[in-house]
């Protein structure tokens, strides 16, 4: 393979990202604008079908390829129809970013706190159950076409996890390594970005009511502590492309340094 700025292009991918048009600004959209811009052809997911929408709009007006899907991560009739309505759409699915997840809405949960025990199982219904089943729907037809890019939502939160949310980012990890295990062979990357505070509308949430893990975040990043959903999707792009071919099972902080790692 010869370097070039072509080892990035996306053109003739699918990509599903999901949580892509809940909130405004998200990361999610972040990561299905990126896409577009380096030409894949883009599904909107989002339980949010008015949202998906929008954001799928704004793509076709910026001239990428894309579409709205209204989609349960947790129900695997739900993920399933949206698989073939991308499929039925543009032919396949090639690339799939496990970007949707409660976080804001769980982030205050302690596994120590009265947390009624259907909350607990929703959290991770979503946050890594949802994942692992739309895994398994775009499976088949990565490995059809033997090339295929899994790419899952981790959090800074999960280094050390020190909520109920941390503990579903941090099994993300081990969701990631153990897909990657499994599928490398078939051509398959599966690995995770895991994300510090960021200008999302989640994220500004979290400004706005600091947790004792933002505060210790803002304190002892070695750049900055907040980042802007934009720079997550260099590393989106790099994973999804084949200049990204021979990373598999690996989770990049995005973070302002907060996780340091060897």
């Amino acid at each position: 393979m010869t370097i070039s700025r072509d080892i990035f292009a996306l053109e003739g991918k699918v990509a599903i990202v999901t949580g892509a048009g809940g909130r405004p600004g998200g990361i999610g959209e972040a990561y299905a604008s990126g896409l577009a811009a380096f030409g894949a052809s883009v599904v909107v997911a989002d339980i949010n079908a008015d949202g998906a929408q929008e954001v799928a709009d704004r793509l076709r007006q910026l001239g990428g390829k894309a579409l709205g899907v209204h989609v349960d991560i947790s129900d695997k009739v739900s993920v399933d129809a949206m698989v073939a309505e991308a499929a039925q759409a543009f032919g396949s699915v090639d690339i799939l970013v496990n970007n949707a997840a409660l976080m804001i809405e769980q982030e205050a949960r302690t596994a120590t706190s009265v947390i009624d025990l259907s909350v607990w199982n929703r959290l991770f219904a979503i946050n890594l159950t949802g994942a692992l089943l739309c895994s398994q729907a775009v499976i088949p037809h990565m490995r059809e076409r033997g090339w295929g890019r899994i790419i899952n939502q981790s959090s800074a939160g999960a280094y050390p996890a020190q909520s109920a949310y941390g503990i579903t980012k941090l099994a993300m990890v081990g969701l990631t390594t153990t897909l990657a295990t499994e599928l490398g062979r078939s051509g398959i990357t599966v690995n995770a970005i895991a994300p510090g505070i960021t200008d999302s509308g989640a994220g500004l949430s979290l400004r706005d009511n600091p947790s004792r893990w933002s505060q210790m975040m803002a304190e002892t990043a070695p750049l900055r502590a907040i980042g802007v959903p934009d720079e997550l999707a260099g590393a989106l792009v790099l994973l999804c492309s084949e200049a990204g071919s021979w990373i598999t099972g690996q989770v990049i902080n995005i973070d302002g340094g907060i996780i340091l790692r060897p």
